[in-house]
């Protein structure tokens, strides 16, 4: 996206992680030139602990492939937190339900659909 002239710091990237110690799932979403920050997500969601959730897992939970899972219109609906750093950016891109099709709306609305929380989760 970044070669199509897009800022990176608007693109999202949508990423699955497992909650220690129960085990349920949740969603984080973050600029794609950052990273999680897994205490801050941790924290943000009341866990203890949190990892990356296996591929499969993943895909299973959500319905999308991943490369293309979306914060939205997921199979089973996981609580999701969106890195408070997206806020400040006027128009946001996030995955399109499959690999190559991004989305483009505003941080707010992205919040609305989702019904996420916002917290500083990158690093």
């Amino acid at each position: 996206m970044a070669k199509l002239g897009f800022d990176p710091s608007i693109m999202l990237k949508t990423l699955v992680v497992e909650l220690a110690p129960s085990g349920k799932l949740a969603v984080a979403v973050v600029p794609v030139s950052y990273q999680l920050d897994f205490k801050a997500f941790a924290s943000a969601v009341g866990a203890k602990k949190v990892t990356m959730a296996a591929p499969e897992t993943a895909e299973r939970a959500t319905g999308y492939i991943v490369g293309g899972i979306s914060p939205s219109g997921q199979k089973k609906r996981l609580p999701i937190c969106i890195d408070e750093s997206v806020l400040e950016q006027p128009r946001v891109l996030v995955s399109g339900e499959r690999r190559g099709l991004s989305v483009e709306l505003s941080p707010s609305d992205l919040v609305t659909v989702t019904g996420a929380v916002t917290a500083k989760i990158a690093c």
